[in-house]
């Protein structure tokens, strides 16, 4: 289906609806490797247009490229012929509305594919060569949720439950220096030198960097960088056991001794190096739109951080290459 075309565009102009980088990734991506995977989702039941898995995920993709809501990328499917030829459609075929994606994710949640399609990509990725292994560096950002919170006192329950209440640090004084967020904590493991995610995990907002760092280890890295909230001793002495070397920030613990001239150098060196993942979320969020979360529980948002981080990888692969 992918190649086929309609007797309309025998009349276009070849130029017409050209999109470079979507033709890049057309060709740079082992489509069939992923379609392989999307095999196991259930049909979208009686009366719905058969469309298939792979054209669904690659809107879905196009939605994060381009940070489109359902109804946005509808009517952008029905308009840019670029967009129909990545998908595969030809300019008479009918395409998928709002709903169908909204179902198509849906069931990408239900069987956790998402993770699983990241993975399958990760190991085209180094397939390719374009994983650097010279690092792992973890951080964390907080994401909010579209919904209220639960009042104190659980007067008024939370309409997410999964969603959590912390404090962040704000730009004022006094009171203003902590403001309350609502949401989640997207914890992220990124390639030092290609700046690629190798791994990810969501969390409740109020969850501390420290509880899910460990399950950001690729366990191929030659070094981990992380910031003071990473700071414990069992965690060095686990990474130095695996060859793993840990560039982690030293903090004072609260009434121990100051650090020592050379932990503060330490710091100093990693401190740069750690902020390229700074970097990284500012792709996700400005570009990509992950401001907050689209949907209500964990398993649905996670499984959405999962292909927003597959179609930044994609688009980074592109650079890299």
């Amino acid at each position: 289906m992918g190649d086929q075309l309609g007797f309309a565009d025998g009349w276009a102009s070849p130029k017409l609806g050209r999109n470079a980088g979507l033709e890049r990734l057309s060709e740079a991506v082992d489509w069939q490797a992923l379609e392989r995977l999307l095999a196991k989702l259930r049909h979208d039941g009686p009366g719905r247009p058969a469309f298939p898995a792979l054209m669904m995920l690659k809107a879905v993709l196009l939605q994060q490229w381009y940070g489109l809501s359902d109804a946005e990328a509808e009517e952008a499917i029905n308009d840019r012929v670029s967009f129909r030829r990545f998908l595969g459609l030809s300019l008479e075929a009918a395409s998928p509305d709002h709903t169908t994606l909204c179902r198509f994710r849906g069931r990408l949640a239900e069987t956790g594919l998402g993770a699983v399609l990241f993975a399958a990509f990760e190991r085209q990725l180094e397939a390719r060569g374009l994983i650097v292994k010279q690092g792992t560096m973890v951080d964390a950002t907080l994401i909010a949720a579209p919904f209220r919170p639960g009042s104190p006192g659980g007067t008024r329950q939370p309409v997410d439950p999964d969603a959590a209440v912390t404090t962040r640090k704000g730009t004022g004084s006094g009171i203003n220096k902590r403001r309350l967020h609502y949401g989640y904590k997207l914890h992220i493991g990124t390639d030092q030198g290609s700046r690629l995610i190798r791994r990810l995990v969501l969390t409740p907002a109020n969850v501390n960097d420290t509880v899910p760092a460990d399950r950001l280890v690729c366990g191929d890295e030659a070094a981990l960088y992380g910031d003071k909230a990473y700071a414990k001793r069992a965690r060095r002495q686990a990474l130095r056991a695996a060859g793993i070397k840990p560039r982690i920030m030293h903090k004072s613990w609260g009434g121990g001794p100051a650090l020592t001239a050379w932990q503060q150098r330490h710091n100093r060196l990693i401190a740069p190096i750690r902020a390229e993942v700074e970097g990284v979320f500012a792709t996700l969020k400005r570009w990509m739109n992950l401001t907050r979360m689209r949907y209500r529980g964990l398993t649905k948002n996670s499984n959405h951080a999962f292909l927003v981080a597959l179609a930044y990888n994609m688009k980074r692969a592109m650079k890299l290459a």
